[in-house]
């Protein structure tokens, strides 16, 4: 169609949660911890974790099946599936693989994709390159996790910050006009990475150095640091790449990773607190589900609505880092 481009526009959205809560009450009967401690320093006051036959791949089969149906789509259309975890079920296959022989889509591509806390990010950028270049027409766009079985469960300081859960995104490409400043679909997007800061929050394991899975080990005041520095940085480029300024966007979609860590970045950046979206009260840290559990969230209690303009940001190990511009 001549004067359009493809874009990829969010069609529908899903998210799945483990069965059991578990509050910051109860976390303290587990570990030397107290609610005061960790809402003070963190804004957790509880978080879902997995149970038995619970897995990355079944909650983000769940999500996916969720954000299906808001759709309005047939599995069977779906073209790709990238799933965001640092938690797959297994080294390999990629567990995106279990969920597309769970949702019954063959012969599409699968594929994991490993950023941490940024995996959303990264998949989403990966699906709108595919999306964008006419490789795939709709993609399935997933963050799933199972932190709670990398958590070193005698480490107060990490242990009570993470949560399971997934979130899912169903995206199509749809010709729209580049001109129109109401035209849906990503507008913008900016991924980073620096490997200098591995040893700031990483796990202990893998395949190739200790042959055990290992368990997660974070610097939390040096990573605070970093994460409002490279968030606000990474939003001020993409709003750049767009041409806008943060007063146009209606609501951010943040990582959950801290609540201090979300006041601070929307502070840098003179965003008024009440167009963060914020879920880490009683998600906790679900890393790379956070953004689309939160997102489904928002979409679901009616705050975000369709036209809208939606900022997702994250950073994670590695350090990666990233944001996109999304008009719904």
């Amino acid at each position: 169609m001549t004067g359009t481009v493809l874009r990829s526009v969010i069609r529908g959205s899903g998210s799945a949660l483990p069965e059991r809560m578990v509050t910051n009450a109860e976390m303290a009967t587990m570990v030397d911890t107290t609610d005061e401690w960790i809402v003070e320093r963190t804004g957790i006051r509880a978080r879902h974790l997995a149970g038995e036959g619970e897995t990355t791949s079944s909650l983000a089969t769940l999500a996916a099946r969720r954000a299906l149906d808001a759709a309005g789509f047939d599995a069977g259309s779906i073209d790709c599936i990238i799933l965001a975890t640092a938690t797959p079920d297994q080294t390999f296959p990629a567990s995106a693989t279990i969920v597309q022989h769970n949702l019954g889509c063959r012969g599409g591509m699968a594929f994991d994709v490993a950023a941490v806390c940024s995996g959303f990010l990264y998949a989403l950028t990966t699906a709108d390159a595919l999306l964008r270049g006419g490789n795939v027409r709709r993609a399935l766009v997933i963050g799933a996790e199972t932190f709670s079985r990398i958590l070193d469960w005698e480490d107060r300081t990490t242990c009570v910050l993470f949560g399971d859960g997934a979130g899912a995104i169903v995206l199509e490409a749809v010709a729209v006009d580049p001109a129109d400043p109401a035209a849906p679909g990503i507008i913008a997007s900016r991924l980073h990475a620096d490997g200098a800061y591995n040893d700031l929050l990483y796990v202990d394991g893998g395949p190739s150095t200790t042959q055990t899975v290992g368990k997660l080990r974070m610097k939390g005041r040096e990573v605070f640091r970093h994460a409002v520095v490279n968030l606000a940085s990474v939003l001020e480029e993409v709003l750049a790449d767009a041409g806008l300024t943060s007063a146009a966007i209606d609501w951010v979609v943040p990582h959950q990773a801290n609540a201090r860590i979300l006041d601070a970045t929307a502070r840098k950046l003179s965003l008024s607190p009440d167009k963060v979206i914020v879920t880490v009260d009683h998600h906790a840290n679900t890393s790379a589900a956070s953004v689309p559990l939160a997102f489904d969230e928002a979409v679901r209690d009616g705050r975000i609505r369709p036209g809208q303009l939606v900022m997702f940001e994250a950073m994670g190990g590695g350090f990666t880092w990233g944001a996109a511009l999304v008009r719904l």
